[in-house]
C-alpha cells in the first residue's frame, strides 16, 4: 500500500494515520426492503482494480474520506472528504 495518502484538510500523510473502514457505496433508502438491506450489509463485490472506499483520519483532522485505491496494486489515485465532491490527487 502507499505511504502516504493525500488528505484534503491536512496534506501528504502517513498511512499509519489513517483506518479503513470499507467500500464506499451508497446506503439503501430507508425505507428499503430486508432483502436490499442484507445484500448491502452482507454481499459485497471483490474487485480488482480501482476502488473508492471510506477512509478515517483518525490521528489527523478525525474527518471521513473517500479514498481512491486500486486494489491490485494498493496505489492511491487520490481522495476527497466524504461530505464533499472535491478531489485531491496523490
Amino acid at each position: 500500500m502507499a505511504s502516504r495518502i493525500p488528505c484534503p484538510h491536512c496534506g501528504l500523510r502517513p498511512k499509519e494515520e489513517f483506518t479503513v473502514k470499507g467500500a464506499a457505496v451508497a446506503r439503501p433508502a430507508a425505507d428499503a426492503d430486508a432483502e436490499i438491506w442484507y445484500d448491502h450489509v452482507y454481499l459485497r463485490d471483490n474487485p480488482r482494480g480501482a476502488y473508492d472506499e471510506y477512509w478515517h483520519h483518525t490521528s489527523g483532522c478525525r474527518r471521513w474520506l473517500v479514498v481512491s485505491r486500486d486494489t491490485a496494486t494498493h496505489e492511491i489515485h487520490g481522495s476527497r472528504d466524504a461530505a464533499d465532491r472535491a478531489t485531491v490527487s496523490a
